[in-house]
């Protein structure tokens, strides 16, 4: 996918660091995401959700807050605030582009930050939370024994996730002052709430009380052996393809029309995993699917092969020429069903060479109260079926070469 860096002015006037994340095709919508208290726009949990939702027609901004990563600025003079009004900046970033977000997701801390500021942006149709705590002061347990110091003289040094931050006592009393019930009652956004039960940051018990704040259109999907930070690629994927297929219900996706000499638009496929074989297939917004190779083959099996997917395209075309044929002469065809089996034998051509030869054998099944010439002619228009004949015949390939997007700043 294209990404470019992308800096806009925070909520104090900083520069924020932020990398927009693009379709490689038609830009459908725009997506605005908002890390975890502390990390970063590139921890690989963020990175993943993105590619998947860039692989549909949306792009993705993720940014740092103030005083992280990238961002200028200081954290420690930073808090729940802020970081809301940091949200609204990107968002207005966006729309000065002409790319105002219409789907928010927030991960941990800034899961409930998308839950507030949420309401307030116009543009914002589906808003998708990860970890979020349904009061934000709960951030504050990972520095209990900090939070005296940080009483006494007013900001403090933590150690978070490996790593030293200082820690304001501005932004402690500001998460402990925030209520996001009414925020969350009053959203008016299509809710989306994905959570671990065995969270050991921001427990289950915070995505049972965010669901029941809500008003509906709202759903939850747990992420079962889930950590905090989607640190499994596994777990990340998953969230992923779960906040892409719903957003898909709110979001309107309606693809442009198909490029001249693709009547059914393009398929695109771009690898999922640079050190396996694991590849990300998307025909249109709406229709995505994993390619990959056996284990024993060096890949991690989470898709079905180039092979399984030529025959699944035989099956499944030869079973719809069926169907058609049937319904035009009005058979009582009840059901069909077509085993596909690939090999590559040997055979001789015209001058006696030993060649190579692919065969796809067909095991069709027709279920109805048919007599033997239906069911005859039912097997003589299977082999007409347009992608068998693409096979006997034979297909030409060409091959372009695309130049890669160039990334930019901002």
């Amino acid at each position: 996918m294209p990404s470019e860096r992308f800096t806009f002015p925070g909520h104090s006037g900083a520069e924020l660091s932020a990398r927009l994340d693009l379709p490689d095709g038609p830009h459908l919508a725009t997506a605005l995401m908002a890390h975890c208290f502390t990390c970063g726009k590139d921890i690989p949990a963020a990175r993943r959700i993105s590619a998947r939702l860039a692989a549909m027609g949306i792009a993705v901004l993720r940014f740092d807050f103030t005083g992280l990563g990238h961002s200028e600025g200081e954290f420690e003079n930073t808090s729940f605030t802020s970081n809301v009004a940091d949200l609204h900046a990107a968002a207005q970033a966006l729309k000065a582009r002409g790319m105002a977000p219409s789907l928010l997701i927030g991960h941990s801390l800034g899961g409930a930050a998308v839950l507030r500021a949420g309401g307030e942006m116009d543009s914002v149709k589906a808003i998708a939370t990860i970890g979020a705590p349904f009061d934000p002061g709960h951030v504050t347990h990972n520095f209990d024994d900090a939070l005296d110091r940080i009483a006494a003289e007013g900001a403090g040094e933590v150690v978070l996730g490996g790593r030293a931050i200082r820690i304001g006592q501005g932004f402690v009393e500001d998460v402990r002052a925030e209520a996001l019930g009414p925020a969350i009652g009053g959203l008016k956004k299509a809710l989306l709430v994905l959570h671990a039960p065995r969270d050991d940051y921001v427990g289950i018990e915070n995505a049972t009380q965010i669901f029941m704040a809500a008003k509906h259109p709202k759903s939850f999907v747990t992420l079962d052996e889930a950590d905090h930070l989607l640190t499994d690629p596994a777990n990340a994927e998953y969230a992923a393809e779960v906040i892409a297929a719903w957003a898909g219900r709110y979001l309107d996706l309606a693809a442009p029309a198909p490029p001249p000499g693709a009547p059914e638009g393009v398929t695109r496929v771009s690898e999922a995993d640079p050190d396996g074989f694991l590849q990300d297939v998307q025909a249109g917004p709406h229709h995505h699917a994993l390619a990959d190779e056996p284990l024993g083959y060096g890949g991690t099996n989470k898709g079905m092969t180039p092979y399984q997917f030529l025959a699944a395209g035989l099956g499944a075309c030869t079973a719809m020429t069926m169907r058609m044929y049937a319904r035009k002469k009005k058979l009582p065809l009840t059901h069909v069903s077509v085993d596909v089996l690939h090999d590559r034998v040997h055979a001789q051509d015209a001058d006696g060479r030993n060649t190579p030869l692919d065969t796809f054998t067909r095991r069709i099944t027709i279920e109805g109260d048919l007599a033997e010439d239906q069911v005859q002619s039912l097997l003589e228009i299977a082999d007409k079926c347009p992608v068998h004949r693409t096979l006997e015949r034979g297909a030409r390939v060409i091959t372009e070469r695309v130049e890669a997007a160039a990334s930019g700043t901002t």
